[in-house]
């Protein structure tokens, strides 16, 4: 892990503070998955929690650090799942949290965050106009700023999904991973790069929200004016600097895929592992479906990020795909 921002130790440690509510989620190979894409598919499966995604991971120790230091607010940026994850980790720790999002946001994912304790402010625009936006109310209020991906807390809450990987997966070839701001890459990546440093670590991000893999490829932050894809999840335009040092560090291959390749990947996940996700989390599908010759007899570990999907968008974007 020598050169990123994690630290071995202190992942380990994570394990004793992140409720184990959010541990040890289920990993399994998905035998029906296999005629169809033409490798072994393991799933990780970060949906089997409260908050439905593996934000929890981090947001758990981000919480559990500011109850420690007494502190009171904290305010952060976030598509959702975030903004979920913290809520649930604050209520009971006696925390305010402040979350500000898009007003296109998934309503799903809205209404979770208020009915988790959270106060909501909603802005006109993307993900990075309501980063900019919590960055003033932080300023303003002089309370703590929660930025997902830059906040070491949140990666290495996600590497302890790297270290369940590392322990209980039989040996497996590639992981592909859900490439957003960059927090579950830099944290399952360098973990797996120094336990298992033979598996190939490929990030996985919609064609139409390219910054962080158009970054990755030039070895420079790449902004984009614009994003146009489902995966409203990992649709960032303006990667943040340390993030990206620390993926240049661990990221094998940055790959981006199709919207109907995402939608295709979603149905394939309900028709064959009984699973229903947002597009982030079919990511890995769509791109074993992109690249079959690549992929081709290894055996692939997916991670399934996230469920908080709007439930009318779902119902649209998979009745018209048929497989």
């Amino acid at each position: 892990m020598q050169g990123t921002r994690l630290d071995t130790t202190r992942i380990r440690a994570a394990r004793q503070v992140i409720d184990p509510i959010f541990l040890d989620t289920p990993l399994y190979s998905c035998e029906a998955l296999a005629p169809r894409l033409g490798c072994k598919v393991s799933i990780k499966l970060e949906t089997a929690n409260p908050v439905r995604s593996f934000k929890g991971r981090g947001t758990e120790l981000v919480a559990s650090l500011l109850a420690a230091n007494g502190s009171q607010a904290a305010v952060c940026a976030s598509a959702g799942n975030l903004g979920q994850a913290l809520a649930w980790s604050a209520r009971d720790r006696g925390l305010d949290i402040t979350v500000v999002a898009s007003r296109s946001a998934p309503a799903t994912k809205l209404d979770r965050i208020r009915a988790l304790g959270a106060k909501l402010e909603l802005v006109d625009g993307d993900f990075d106009t309501a980063r900019e936006r919590a960055v003033a109310i932080a300023q303003h209020n002089g309370i703590r700023l929660v930025e997902d991906s830059l906040d070491i807390e949140t990666c290495e809450g996600a590497a302890t999904l790297g270290l369940e990987l590392v322990d209980r997966t039989p040996s497996f070839d590639t992981v592909l991973i859900p490439l957003g701001g960059g927090a579950l890459a830099t944290g399952v990546g360098p973990v797996l790069k120094a336990l298992a440093p033979e598996v190939e670590v490929i990030c996985v991000q919609p064609a139409g929200a390219p910054a962080m893999t158009l970054s990755w490829r030039q070895r420079r932050v790449v902004t984009t004016d614009s994003t146009n894809t489902i995966a409203d999840g990992v649709a960032g335009r303006c990667p943040i600097p340390a993030v990206l040092d620390d993926l240049l560090l661990v990221a094998d291959d940055a790959l981006l895929v199709q919207e109907a390749s995402i939608i295709t990947g979603m149905r394939m996940l309900l028709d064959h592992a009984g699973l229903v996700v947002e597009p982030s989390a079919a990511l890995g599908i769509a791109a074993i479906l992109e690249n079959r010759d690549r992929f081709a007899s290894r055996h692939v570990v997916t991670i399934v990020c996230g469920s908080n999907v709007n439930v009318d968008a779902y119902h649209r974007w998979i009745g018209a795909t048929p497989i």
